[in-house]
């Protein structure tokens, strides 16, 4: 079996080494920081096997317009970040089209069937099953125009992927959800979704076990990674690490890594940010607040309101205008005390253009393996893809594989 090194250690990283780790490779994980403690430790904690389709841009100008003049939540932006990511922002917008939507979704529909079932191997086996509720997530609306689509759409995914949900009236849904202190319209249910109330300690749940299944994990500087006539080495706090193979899981970090080996790896960025609010009655499931773009997940700290996507830099510093709006239309909806003191936190969703997580092996160099791209779904589909990117390593093939392949697709 092989030395192999991976780099990040979210939730891709940290599934990438359990699974090469399980097929016998002797695996180092390599992060700047301790496990789980980026994008992986601030998301809204779900496991959404109801995506079955990727979050496509609007194709209608009334849309489009409202996100350029900044009259929906769902999407700010800052205009120079955005001008640097516009040909990748235009490639996404081009595949959104609904043909081409259609055909990613059929890729893409396979990692989210298999999602459950992968973390729930991990789950089991790292003893975090307390940190696991599956018992699905809402989609609230005030809207009953959008509700009825919804609730059409919520047909279709079944009929087509087999998702369950229920529809259930916003008088009901309020007699299940206590903590509600206005009916909606109406939710969809979504049954088959699970949710965490510690996503952070989730992944970090997961490296342990790697830990103690002989794995190692150490502190080091990705950039300096070098290619050499023996394989690849970098800089750790424990010494120089030297593997046959290095996997590239940086999330939206990995396009700077990756150019210095001569690939451009076009990437649309879209930060969220989160903060946690005291409650006295506690959310039974995460719920999602279609008309204001936030969403609220019971978490071991209170309820964490999530956001929808800015288009920003990844260094820009915080301007969390859309956590500040959602959380006062979520305050006309469901009963929240103070926020809990903490300092601002965000991470950036690592998006492909056509949308599709990259795995397999660096077009031109040996050894070298991409795990990145999964977009608002790193969290749900880690494990999934992490199996795939063994199965690569091992020179397995299969359509699936082709997809998420790295050629032909920058």
């Amino acid at each position: 079996m092989a030395e192999i090194t991976v780099l990040g250690a979210g939730m891709v990283g940290v599934s990438s080494a359990l699974a090469l780790q399980e097929q016998g490779h002797h695996v180092t994980l390599v992060d700047k920081v301790s496990p789980g403690l980026e994008t992986s430790y601030g998301n809204a904690g779900i496991i959404q096997s109801e995506a079955a389709e990727p979050y496509a841009l609007p194709q209608d100008i009334a849309t489009l317009w409202r996100f350029a003049i900044g009259q929906t939540n769902d999407v700010t932006w800052k205009l120079i970040p955005t001008i640097k990511m516009a040909p990748a922002l235009w490639r996404y917008f081009r595949n959104s089209a609904p043909k081409n939507h259609s055909a990613i979704s059929a890729v893409y529909a396979q990692l989210a069937s298999q999602s459950t079932r992968d973390h729930d191997f991990w789950v089991r086996s790292s003893g975090a099953d307390a940190m696991v509720r599956r018992t699905g997530l809402a989609m609230l609306y005030r809207d009953e125009r959008r509700f009825q689509e919804a609730v059409q759409k919520a047909q279709f995914l079944d009929q087509l992927y087999g998702v369950s949900s229920r529809v259930v009236n916003g008088v009901d849904y309020q007699a299940e959800e206590p903590a509600l202190k206005q009916a909606p319209i109406g939710a969809v249910h979504w049954l088959q979704s699970w949710s965490c109330s510690d996503p952070g300690g989730l992944t970090a749940a997961y490296a342990e076990l790697f830990i103690q299944r002989g794995g190692t994990l150490v502190q080091g500087d990705a950039n300096s990674l070098q290619q050499r006539a023996s394989g690849w080495h970098l800089k750790s706090e424990k010494g120089d690490i030297h593997s046959e193979h290095v996997v590239v899981a940086l999330g939206p970090w990995s396009p700077q890594l990756l150019k210095r080996f001569g690939y451009d790896i076009p990437m649309v960025y879209k930060r969220g940010y989160h903060g946690h609010y005291k409650v006295q009655v506690p959310l039974n499931r995460p719920f999602l607040d279609v008309e204001n773009g936030v969403l609220a997940s019971p978490m071991s700290r209170g309820i964490r309101v999530t956001t929808g996507a800015a288009l920003v830099g990844l260094n820009d510093p915080a301007e969390p205008i859309q956590l500040e709006r959602g959380v006062t239309s979520l305050r006309t909806l469901l009963t929240m005390g103070d926020r809990v003191r903490e300092s601002q936190w965000f991470g950036t969703r690592p998006c492909m253009p056509d949308m599709l997580p990259v795995v397999g092996a660096a077009p031109n160099h040996t050894g070298m393996w991409f795990h990145f791209g999964h977009g608002h779904q790193g969290f749900t589909q880690g494990p999934t893809t992490a199996k795939l990117l063994a199965q690569s390593i091992a020179g397995e093939s299969s359509e699936l594989l082709s997809a998420l392949a790295p050629e032909h697709r920058f």
